[in-house]
């Protein structure tokens, strides 16, 4: 799977977009079966999915982002709600100046709270910006691959990620993901972050994670951005030179 897009300018002058996908990751500790940058490479692949189906600017990913709740953990590296606030604000400046007035975030990581803030405020005066996937998108994407665990069992480098992972990129799903499983309430999450409530790093269900199911789940997903488009574009502009399939 390749993170970053190969466009040149002239690719992008002929798309002609109108809306931008930023994936937006995070540097964490997944267990100890995948890499820091799960959350990372799973925006990014959802987002090429995105680009491949609709006629949209897919933009390079933001690698570092707010995963407090896992600072104890070797190799997590956060940074502030206040500067990823900042980041994703001056994207959307600069894409403005480029004539793209939409901006979609996709978000890959759980933790990024604050990204609700900033596109809820981003969207006081018409439709600017949107995040994706949101929670039903999460659910119907779900029910489509049927995954065994729910989305709260599986909270951590379970389920659903690892089989996102075992079909964009098995190679790097390291053996043990099989004997990995576990299972915990976390009533104070916030407080205490996620090693209170798990010695592995993760929660959740990896031993039941298929290529097919990471397929079904980005399959799902990508069917249904068509409805956030729908929403973004509701001042009638279009999204762009070719008609989305959706």
């Amino acid at each position: 799977m390749n993170v970053l897009t190969i466009a040149t300018t002239t690719d992008e002058a002929e798309r002609g977009a109108k809306v931008a996908v930023l994936p937006v990751g995070s540097f964490e500790q997944h267990g100890r079966h995948l890499p820091l940058t799960t959350d990372t490479l799973v925006a990014c692949g959802i987002s090429a999915a995105l680009a491949e189906a609709y006629p949209v600017l897919l933009l390079p990913p933001v690698t570092i982002s707010c995963s407090h709740e896992h600072a104890k953990w070797p190799g997590t590296v956060s940074i502030s709600s206040r500067t990823l606030t900042a980041i994703i604000n001056d994207v959307a400046a600069s894409l403005e100046q480029s004539e793209i007035g939409h901006l979609v975030v996709v978000n890959g990581h759980g933790g990024n709270y604050v990204l609700s803030n900033i596109v809820q405020e981003a969207n006081v005066e018409r439709p600017r910006m949107a995040l994706f996937p949101g929670r039903d998108d999460w659910t119907r994407a779900r029910q489509a691959a049927r995954l065994a665990s729910s989305a709260h069992d599986d909270m951590h480098a379970g389920e659903i990620e690892t089989s996102l992972l075992l079909h964009m990129s098995p190679e790097l799903v390291r053996d043990g993901y099989k004997d990995a499983d576990h299972f915990a309430d976390r009533p104070h999450l916030l407080i205490h972050g996620v090693s209170a409530y798990t010695a592995s790093g993760v929660i959740g269900q990896p031993s039941a994670a298929t290529p097919e199911k990471g397929a079904a789940v980005l399959t799902s997903l990508t069917e249904d951005f068509a409805a956030t488009l729908d929403v973004l574009l509701a001042d009638g502009e279009a999204a762009g030179p070719s008609t989305y399939p959706c």
